[in-house]
């Protein structure tokens, strides 16, 4: 198994929530027997382009017909495209940045959102996501609370915007673990945000360890 694993913290290593908490879930998949491989991205490293003019020119022209320039413009989209297409799993851990995605996550999502490659554009104008074979973790890390009931529960545009950018592309049901509040609360609070996201992510390593068990038995000759 493959897992494409993806920070997108702008913060040091050593400072930043969602980059150690990636970290334990992938400890934790381990240590429950399952086996991968990673392919690791920062994409506050490898930062995507914005969209341009020619980026939308190049991607809406049939392959065959692209020039030379349009190739050179996609080039960094095709090869990300590739690097989510070749991966089984996306572990993809991110700050909230003002109530949403941090801004180099965009731009990646951006960037793997193409006509073609990982959707289809039908005749009818209607599209079809490639990537329904894609499980797909978010572990965000939040400064406020943003629970139902929180004074703030209405402020997430993180979690409607990561679900359509990926429903888009084909996966259907992601899933996430959200620590919160680690900021803007005491000092309690943060230590039970933290210790909530260490629990969850427990049990989602048990339980994908689980399912990944059975799907690797082999079938019974009858």
């Amino acid at each position: 198994m493959k897992i494409l694993h993806i920070d997108a913290s702008s913060k040091f290593h050593q400072w930043s929530n969602s980059r150690a908490l990636g970290r334990y879930f992938l400890q934790q998949l381990k240590s429950n027997g399952v086996e991968f491989e990673i392919d690791y991205l920062d994409v506050t490293e490898d930062v995507q382009p914005h969209v341009s003019a020619e980026f939308v020119q190049a991607t809406y022209t049939p392959k065959e017909e692209r020039t030379e320039r349009m190739h050179e413009v996609l080039a960094s989209s095709d090869a990300m495209c590739q690097r989510v297409m070749d991966a089984d799993v996306l572990v993809c851990a991110m700050p909230m940045y003002n109530w949403t995605i941090p801004s180099t996550f965009k731009t990646f999502i951006d960037a793997i959102t193409r006509t073609n490659v990982t959707y289809d554009l039908l005749p009818d104008g209607s599209t079809v996501g490639k990537l329904g074979d894609k499980k797909v973790l978010f572990i965000t890390t939040r400064g406020a609370d943003l629970r139902q009931g929180s004074p703030y529960s209405h402020m997430d545009a993180m979690t409607p915007v990561l679900k359509a950018a990926f429903a888009f592309i084909g996966v259907e049901a992601p899933q996430f673990v959200d620590a919160q509040p680690l900021q803007f609360t005491v000092a309690e609070a943060r230590e039970a945000a933290l210790v909530r996201a260490h629990n969850d992510l427990d049990q989602l390593a048990v339980q994908w360890a689980t399912t990944m068990a059975k799907c690797n038995q082999p079938e019974m000759a009858v």
